[in-house]
């Protein structure tokens, strides 16, 4: 069982919780004061190093940080941090560390996936006309109807499948939500739900929350194709639901058909639920996205997630949706109704202006992403990286061990303080965070200067050992 523990510091930005297994091996000593640290009750003695990487997001300042009452002569005691039991395993989520670090370092960020560039014109323009037009009260819960009906419209397009709007759809505040209002929806405490490893943090997260029991099948490189013998022996009478994503984050792999076929072939065999999450279905490269739920049998047990901001650049956004068959979409509507209960209205309507954008748009976006992963793989395979093929997304998983450092999180660390680049860690994305140790992720959702930018500070800083 691994030992979770919770630290505190006066000189941190903030509190942090992590699995003492993934990170006590890979730091520095840290300065111990009594007034600098207050350990809460589960902490193992083994772990007296917190991970440097985590401490850099310290202020620089060496002063006591005393908290004094309204009165300025009282220190007030500080109290352990609280959290539910299903959420003691989990940390301060690894994209929001590495982009404190970004901001501290002064480094180029490569690591979280948020362009550094805005969406287009007239979607913006959409959301601001919405605005005037007085769109700013709660939508219906379940969606404005226009953006269910073009969502609708665009299923059909994409997938060649006709479902009801009305009944069918479900607007929510991002993809993560969709996410966590299917599992939360439809999963019941104890049943088992299989993830393919390395996988999307807030999966594992949300089925903790859920109850679930979790089981992995690990993708590896260099193609990180679907293990078929892993996947039949995974599934038990107990299990309710895979979980897929296609295009995958973090590796870029898009699932092939025949990967899929066989997805569904079990899962019709086994009367499973697939929850496939396809945020990235526009950002694919050299093959076609398919819906696992256009395949034969699988509309009536598949929920098909999706979201505007990948797509359109408007991350901060948070629409997402949900496609499910009515009686599926019943407990996703259950869950999200006392979720969010709804989605930002006038966002909502631009949105719906956004994906009746023309195939031209489509193929601009494809082309310019082709030329911003050109710049980012061509140069990480000049620096020295093994870069595994990326079919779709804006990631690319690359070997980092050429460079000589111990694991992912020493080399992310080092490549942020000394380099000034970021990337991500992959071990956070594993239930085994040894099968993700020698790799990391890189983004190329930033304009070409920064890219060229980041690829020459590597080449200047970066030496294999």
């Amino acid at each position: 069982m691994q030992t979770q523990c919770t630290w505190t510091d006066s000189r941190m930005l903030g509190p942090f919780s992590f699995k003492a297994s993934t990170f006590f091996a890979f730091s520095k000593q840290l300065p111990t004061t009594s007034s600098d640290r207050l350990w809460t009750r589960g902490c193992s003695s083994r772990i007296a190093n917190y991970p440097s990487f985590m401490a850099a997001l310290s202020t620089d300042s060496t002063e006591k940080h005393a908290v004094l009452s309204h009165n300025d002569s009282v220190q007030k005691p500080q109290q352990p941090l609280q959290v539910a039991k299903r959420l003691e395993k989990f940390k301060t989520t690894i994209f929001t560390q590495m982009s404190s670090l970004a901001i501290k370092h002064g480094a180029i960020n490569l690591g979280q996936g948020f362009p550094n560039f805005d969406g287009p014109e007239f979607v913006k323009e959409a959301a601001i006309q919405a605005i005037k037009d007085g769109k700013n009260q709660y939508a219906r819960g379940y969606g404005v109807p226009e953006l269910n009906s073009t969502i609708a419209a665009r299923f059909k397009k994409d997938a060649g499948l006709v479902v009801d709007p009305e009944k069918e759809v479900t607007v929510t505040s991002g993809c993560t939500e969709a996410i966590a209002a299917t599992i939360l929806g439809l999963i019941n405490p104890g049943d088992e739900v299989i993830l393919f490893a390395p996988f999307y943090d807030s999966y594992e997260a949300t089925l903790s929350m859920a109850g679930a029991k979790i089981k992995g099948v690990t993708l590896r490189p260099p193609d990180f194709a679907l293990p078929i013998n892993e996947l039949k022996s995974a599934i038990t009478k107990n299990t309710r639901a895979v979980l897929i994503n296609t295009p995958h984050n973090p590796t870029g792999k898009m699932f092939t058909r025949e990967e899929l076929n066989t997805i569904a072939s079990l899962c019709i065999e086994n009367d499973v639920l697939v929850f496939s999450d396809e945020v990235y279905d526009k950002l694919a490269f050299e093959m076609e996205h398919i819906s696992i739920a256009s395949l034969p049998g699988m509309y009536e047990r598949t929920v098909t997630m999706n979201s505007l901001g990948k797509t359109f650049s408007l991350t901060g956004w948070k629409i997402g949706w949900a496609i499910a068959p009515s009686h599926l979409t019943w407990g996703v509507r259950q869950a999200h109704a006392f979720l969010t209960f709804a989605t930002s209205t006038p966002m909502q309507w631009a949105a719906a202006t956004a994906l009746n954008a023309p195939d031209s748009y489509y193929t601009e976006l494809k082309r310019d992403y082709t030329a911003k992963k050109e710049i980012l793989v061509e140069g990480l395979k000049a620096v020295g990286f093994k870069v595994f093929p990326s079919s779709g997304t804006y990631f690319v998983v690359v070997d980092h061990t050429p460079f000589g450092l111990e694991n992912d999180i020493a080399f992310c660390e080092y490549l942020i303080k000394e380099v000034g680049v970021v990337a991500i860690p992959t071990s956070v994305f594993y239930l085994n965070p040894e099968e993700g140790k020698n790799l990391v992720r890189f983004t190329f959702c930033k304009d070409e200067i920064t890219l060229r930018t980041a690829v020459e500070r590597m080449k200047e800083k970066l030496r294999r050992r």
